[in-house]
């Protein structure tokens, strides 16, 4: 396989779009259904849908009333995304390259909720024994597998069909 910055980017931008717009279509649907009463839809005995609006970043950390809140948090998750784009040009892997446009696709699909909403809008409920975890939506699920593949990546190294020249380092 020969490494193309290019084509590393389609890989990852196609992966990332395909997450922006099924992130922005269930939000869409959540605010349709969910949001206009405030309505909880108990679909299992552990998962519900149910209208949250977020603030903040992960779990509501950093939420604030502050009407600049949303877009130091945009600005900030842009120069993020900037950073992983430049990280997914260069990416050796197939798994890497997929991590990280998941990881990209999520953030951006949060990027949206809050220049659009000033919050995020977060709809999935899962509890178990009284407990809820936080809730959360596409986007987050996005960043949250594309991490667990990024661990993936990191721990199987070029073990994942790397390009065999960006492991030996010339690039050539």
């Amino acid at each position: 396989m020969i490494f193309s910055p290019k084509r590393n980017l389609t890989v990852g931008g196609l992966l990332a779009l395909v997450v922006v717009l099924a992130d922005q279509v269930t939000k869409e649907w959540a605010l349709a259904t969910l949001f206009h009463d405030g309505a909880v839809v108990e679909v299992t005995p552990f998962f519900n849908l149910v209208a949250v609006w977020n603030r903040g970043v992960s779990f509501g950390l950093l939420a604030s009333d502050d009407p600049m809140t949303p877009y130091y948090l945009s600005g900030f998750a842009i120069a993020v995304v900037i950073g992983l784009l430049v990280w997914l040009a260069r990416a050796p892997s197939q798994l890497l390259r997929i991590s990280l446009g998941l990881i990209i696709g999520g953030a951006i699909g949060n990027v949206i909720d809050r220049l659009r909403y000033n919050a995020v809008v977060d709809f999935i409920d899962w509890h178990a024994f009284g407990y809820h975890w936080p809730a959360f939506n596409l986007a987050d699920s996005a960043i949250s597998v594309g991490v667990v593949f990024l661990l993936f990546d990191s721990f199987l190294g070029d073990s994942q069909g790397s390009d065999p020249q960006i492991s030996k380092g010339n690039g050539e």
